[in-house]
């Protein structure tokens, strides 16, 4: 059965990880039922799983049927923001300022549709590890992740993420070689100003 039409069996429950996910979104180094989560539909797979890495942080490792030792590392963040939901939606924010407005909802649910897939075929030489990454919102969660050595423990040959852009048409993925959407900085500019008298009046 082709890629596409047995993951688009399970599409429904995919949606439904994601509006649980939603509906209880957890901040910075908090996803603790997030990675409650995830760690029990791995598991559920036959995964073999990892957690408490970074505090909340989720790794599982799924061997294919070759002999082959290269790796590759699957990875989606899972932390909310701190912001009020303000939506009628059915599954909407449940906490109170916190919310997921970034997508990382549905990040967490295709890195899972994907786990579930891989570990029904397991149609791969070498491995895969699956990374849920905690904190991406300003905590710095990934870095948290390699200090406490997270390739030491899963190497991995190359490291694969997406992020979702509503901006895209449905069905379209934008992408390019080398780095992508790797990370974001932040410029601080402090504007002096003398206000000047000209004819009587105060200008600034």
């Amino acid at each position: 059965m082709p890629v596409y039409n047995r993951i688009a069996e399970f599409h429904d429950e995919m949606t439904e990880w994601r509006r649980e996910i939603h509906a209880h979104p957890e901040i910075c180094f908090e996803e603790v039922r997030t990675a409650a989560l995830i760690q029990r539909k791995l598991e559920s797979w036959g995964i073999e799983v990892h957690s408490g890495i970074a505090k909340t942080g989720v790794v599982g490792v799924l061997r294919g049927q070759g002999s082959g030792n290269g790796s590759i590392g699957l990875r989606a963040d899972m932390d909310a923001l701190p912001l009020s939901e303000e939506t009628d939606l059915p599954y909407k924010s449940t906490i109170p300022g916190k919310m997921h407005a970034c997508g990382h909802d549905g990040h967490t649910a295709m890195l899972l549709g994907a786990a579930r897939y891989l570990a029904e075929t397991r149609n791969f030489d070498g491995s895969v590890v699956f990374i849920f990454q905690p904190a991406e919102e300003g905590g710095g969660g990934a870095k948290v992740m390699i200090d406490e050595g997270l390739f030491e423990r899963f190497p991995c040959d190359t490291v694969w993420g997406m992020h979702n852009d509503p901006r895209l048409p449905l069905g379209a993925i934008a992408t390019r070689a080398g780095g992508f959407l790797a990370g974001g900085d932040r410029a601080y500019i402090t504007i002096r100003g003398a206000a000047l008298m000209r004819r009587g009046r105060m200008r600034g």
